[in-house]
């Protein structure tokens, strides 16, 4: 009869310990939404700073065209190629604020100032968002893994989580010395 307790004790053991990991994937997946629903807005802020310095006259017409194109390509771009577009929108602020005199130009034009400290505070969060959305995407990835998650589909129809690789390198025009990227 101790027999029959002692496994019935242990199937219930079972039971709380593949339902307090269901619980734990399921807290993953929604905290992996929390962080992409954050990181497509950093994504938009930045490349709505970005279209409306392009479209402010306080840049001369050509790297206005190309930070224009960039960012509206960026905010248009379809699920399968935004990363290729958010990186491409990373590049060109890089190659326009390659100098620091396109940087000094467009602080000394009146609301450049405003522009500027705009289009940092937006170019300094991506990196963080999409840090914060990778590593819940990491962390899931890592409980889908195990074999009893697997064995007893834990996980449900959830789709398997996908980091956003992406070029977020801010130009070293917009980070303070010493700051962190």
């Amino acid at each position: 009869m101790t027999t029959w307790i002692w496994a019935a004790v242990a199937v219930v053991l079972f039971a709380v310990y593949l339902s307090w990991t269901a619980g734990r994937l399921d807290r993953l997946h929604a905290r992996i939404d929390a962080a992409r629903a954050a990181l497509d807005a950093q994504l938009l802020r930045r490349a709505s700073v970005a279209q409306e310095l392009a479209t402010s006259s306080l840049l001369d017409p050509a790297t206005s065209i190309v930070l224009y194109e960039a960012s509206h390509a960026a905010r248009q771009a379809d699920e399968e190629q935004r990363e290729v577009a958010e990186s491409e929108l990373s590049q060109a602020l890089r190659a326009i604020f390659a100098e620091p005199e396109q940087l000094a130009e467009l602080l000394a034009a009146p609301g450049g100032e405003e522009a500027v400290r705009d289009l940092t505070s937006a170019v300094r969060r991506v990196p963080m968002a999409r840090r914060f959305h990778n590593d819940a995407v990491r962390a899931a990835r890592a409980v889908r893994t195990h074999r009893l998650v697997r064995y007893f589909r834990l996980a449900g129809r959830a789709p398997f989580p996908l980091a956003f690789e992406m070029d977020d390198e801010p130009p070293a025009a917009l980070v303070p010395q010493g700051a962190p990227a």
